[in-house]
Order: C-alpha cells, then structure tokens, then sequence
C-alpha cells in the first residue's frame, strides 16, 4: 500500500517513485484504452429485488461493460452469501467479489466461532463496512459498487430487502428494490405497478417475476449498459424459508414468451 510520507505530495510523483506506467509524461489516448479493454474496470448492471409472497424474487441481467465495451454476457449479480443471504451486485465486479468472498468467510467464522449463525443485523453492518471502506477508491472513480442485500428472515418468517447508497447508508425496502445505470429509468414504475395492480408481496412468484423480467427489459431499452434476454436469458434467484433457489431457464424463457406474446 502506498503511504502518503513516501512522496513530495502529488499523484504523479507517487505514480513515478513507484514505477507505474502512468507517468505525467505518458500521453493517454482513448484509442489505448480501448486497444486494451484488459486495463479498464469491468461493471455490471441492472439488479432488481422484489417481494412476492412466500418470500423475495432477486433478477439481474447478465452483461458486463467496461466503458464503452461489452465485456461478458455471462456475469451473474446475484450471489449467495449464505444459506439465507443473497447479494445482488451493480458496479465494479472485481469489487464485488471481493466483498462476496470477504462476507461468506465473516459470516462462517462467526458462526463455527460463536455456534450460531450470524444475526441479521450482524450481517447488514458487516456489508456497511465494506461498503464504506471502498469509499477512497469510489471517489478516484474505481471500485464503486452498490448492492442489493436480500434475506429471508426466519424469525420475522418474511423475506427482506435492503439496499445501500455509495456512502454505505443503509435503507429497507418495503416491496422492492434496484441498483445499477438502468435503474433510474424505471425507479417510477415499480410504484406504478404496486398502486395499479397490486403490491409486489401479495404476488405469485410466477407474476413477481413477470414484473420484473418486464422492468429489466424495459432498463435494457433505455440503459446501453444493461443487457436484454434475447441473446442471454437474466439470471433469477428466490430465497424462501426452504433456502436459497434458482429460477430455472425454463420459467424464465416461459415468462419472456409470455410477455413477447403480450406485445403483439
């Protein structure tokens, strides 16, 4: 790690004394960075959460950009922590499973340290932490990621969503949540759907999911970094009192066909 006394106070002097490539002689051109798309930070977008009711439904697609690149169609957002945990990941992906590998091994050493699994709010800080302490690199413009924490909270017997602002401010949601560069597009709709049709949590899985393949889709039109299900299908998981499962490609081509057939 690089410590402040070991410079005379600029960037490009630390850069120097430490022999990075970048040096305030090195003229930088945009044709170089995407002549080596290896050296640019690889982000992924848009998650969605929402509830339904026998617990919480996670939906991310599945590209990954760097700039103005499409790195991969096959990156997954949505990971489990624990038996019970999801994390639904936006941002720097290198990132993201750094605080992924990070909390599987909090979570399980409290657990064989302590005979007993970590609490809910344990869980909620220890991601407050990691979140604040990627706050340095966010603000050089590297290594920003905010996330999406879903659970299913076996003593309330209801799954819960909770997301986080790049400070690392914790809020819970209600009926749903989103993360990533399409989810501002669609922040309006999910209100729209609770107050026209019905709230998220009173819903079949079968119709939380077609609302939310539906938002995704609709991210996908106005957001360049977020991936539609034509070429690749989105990635879903719910998380229940039984534990933590995958929606299956089946379901989910079901769902697509039965919102493509709408259209016409």
């Amino acid at each position: 790690m690089f410590s402040s006394r070991e410079t005379g106070g600029d960037l490009w002097s630390l850069l120097e004394q430490h022999g990075h490539p970048l040096t305030r002689q090195t003229p930088v051109h945009q044709a170089d960075l995407f002549a080596s798309p290896n050296t640019l930070e690889v982000h992924g977008t848009t998650v969605i959460a929402v509830k339904y009711d026998e617990g919480v439904l996670a939906v991310g697609d599945r590209r990954a950009t760097a700039n103005f690149s499409v790195m991969y169609d096959k990156a997954d957002k949505v990971l489990s922590v624990d038996d019970y945990t999801l994390l639904a990941i936006s941002g720097s992906f290198a990132r993201a499973m750094e605080v992924v590998r990070y909390l599987r091994t909090s979570f399980k050493l409290f657990e064989r340290t302590y005979l007993q699994p970590m609490s809910l709010e344990g869980k909620l800080a220890e991601l407050t932490k990691v979140v604040r302490a990627g706050i340095p690199e966010a603000l050089q413009g590297i290594g920003g990621f905010i996330p999406i924490l879903v659970t299913f909270d076996l003593e309330a017997n209801e799954g819960r969503i909770f997301f986080y602002d790049g400070m690392g401010a914790r809020f819970e949601s209600t009926e749903f949540g989103a993360a990533g560069s399409g989810s501002m597009q669609i922040r309006g709709i999910f209100d729209y759907i609770v107050k026209t049709k019905k709230p998220f949590h009173q819903m079949s899985r079968d119709e939380a999911l077609q609302e939310a393949l539906l938002l995704l889709d609709i991210a996908a039109d106005l957001d360049a970094a977020t991936g539609g299900w034509s070429k690749i299908l989105p990635l879903a998981r719910t998380i229940t009192a039984k534990g933590i499962e995958d929606v299956s490609e089946a379901d989910l081509r079901t769902v697509v066909n039965r919102i493509e057939q709408g259209r016409g």
